[in-house]
């Protein structure tokens, strides 16, 4: 079989060629792992070469034919990854139909758009073939949030009879949002330069998009103990999450939202589209630091600079996280790289006047529990933080670098507190801060 440079959709099969002067016959298969998400599951071979492979979709079946390798024992491995709650992957079966080829036989849960790609070494990573499954219909987050919801709201009470329905503010109003489902749009500067009481709406619901970092493909920054970034950032998310949805502002209720809920990769601009898509009020991103030495320690909250960075560490603290989706995995040919980058382009003064006070107002309460590594918010150009609509700060919850500030990041107290803390600062600036009215209440 020859290969040249093309992707191709033919008679239902997805078919991927490379040049043949890249591919590695006899590759050795390094690991492998699947990730089951709500939104897509992502399977992923990692090699110590690039791999040939074709793709073929059926129903509800999809088949990898990769040449040069031979069925071994770490290849074998995928078929006991499946779980049962993987909203995609049934099952596994690997065959070897002939010499030099291995065929992977993905089972499917309901039909899919596989795209497949290759991710070049970086990091900690050597060659890596990425097979992901989409539905058919992508999730909606602003659905999934409502869904959410009401699902909560009809819960019975347990161990006591069934009440007459009870009058639910926060129902209703998002049975008023399925209705009439808003579409993301920016909010003129002018506008959002003025959160005045008179022009705030309070009887609507207040979201707060919670971005735990990393996922995935990505652990993110590693402690000395082997914790990972990836996985403390999305218990403070959640336990944050616990917390705002018992939250009410001046009579407005509030709800959070996370742009990711368990270990799955969502690339920077995603998470970006999702908090806008749900017409977020803010945008926390949670994130643990890692710095060349042990001793670096304390909090910090970032906001995005239209200039330069506040400081060369946080121009290095930007750098650093803006690779997260070369570590992550991102299949650029899937997405209009024009239409991205333009939107991680948009930025108001207004957004950042607002970023600031949001930051000073987490710093405040973060100084309450744990040290400061600065007292004022500093300023980079975060890619995530880039919503031109949306108050938006990436909080470093500690030094994950330090052993002593490892062991506090996996401490229960200290996410409890830490959560306690934000859940506070957040509280704060609403209450100087309201909401803005949207054109389309919840």
């Amino acid at each position: 079989m020859s290969f040249d440079r093309r992707t191709f959709l033919q008679g239902g099969s997805l078919v991927l060629l490379l040049g043949a002067h890249q591919i590695v016959r006899g590759a050795t298969v390094m690991a492998v792992r699947l990730w089951p998400a709500p939104e897509y599951t992502r399977l992923t071979i990692e090699s110590d070469g690039l791999l040939a492979s074709r793709t073929i979709r059926g129903p509800q079946r999809v088949w990898m034919d990769i040449e040069g390798i031979t069925l071994d024992p770490a290849l074998r491995e995928l078929a006991g990854k499946v779980r049962a709650d993987d909203p995609f992957v049934a099952g596994i079966r690997l065959l070897q139909p002939e010499a030099g080829i291995v065929r992977l036989q993905v089972d499917l849960k309901q039909d899919v758009l596989p795209q497949m790609f290759h991710l070049a070494p970086v990091a900690a990573y050597k060659h890596r073939l990425v097979l992901d499954f989409y539905p058919l219909r992508p999730v909606d987050p602003l659905e999934a949030l409502i869904a959410e919801r009401l699902k909560e709201a009809r819960a019975p009470v347990a161990s006591a009879p069934t009440p007459a329905p009870a009058h639910d503010p926060l129902g209703e109003l998002i049975a008023r949002q399925v209705q009439r489902p808003p579409q993301p749009t920016a909010r003129p500067a002018a506008e959002v330069a003025r959160p005045a009481l008179a022009t705030a709406k309070m009887d609507r619901l207040i979201i707060v998009a919670l971005d735990p970092g990393h996922g995935g493909e990505d652990p993110g920054a590693i402690g000395p103990a082997g914790t990972r970034e990836k996985d403390v950032v999305l218990q403070v998310a959640h336990l944050l999450r616990e917390r705002i949805n018992r939250m009410t502002v001046n009579g407005s209720p509030m709800r959070a939202f996370l742009t990711r809920d368990a270990d799955f990769f969502v690339p920077l601009h995603v998470r970006v589209e999702k908090a806008r898509r749900v017409q977020a009020d803010l945008f926390v991103s949670i994130h643990a630091d890692a710095f060349t030495t042990p001793n670096a320690r304390g909090a910090s909250v970032f906001a995005l600079s239209q200039g330069g960075a506040s400081s060369s560490a946080a121009r290095w603290m930007a750098d650093k996280e803006n690779r997260a989706d070369l570590i992550g995995g991102v299949n650029i040919k899937s997405q209009d790289v024009h239409v991205t980058r333009a939107m991680l382009d948009m930025s108001t003064t207004a957004q950042i006047k607002d970023s600031l006070k949001l930051g000073n107002a987490l710093l405040g309460e973060i100084g309450n529990v744990g040290r400061l590594h600065k007292q004022n918010v500093e300023q980079a150009g975060f890619a995530v933080l880039k919503a031109p609509d949306i108050p938006s700060v990436l909080v470093e919850t500690a030094f994950i670098s330090n052993p002593e500030e490892e062991a506090k990041l996996r401490s229960t107290q200290y996410q409890e507190q830490l959560a306690d803390a934000l859940v506070r600062g957040i509280e704060g600036y609403f209450s100087k801060n309201p909401p803005l009215a949207r054109s389309r209440p919840l």
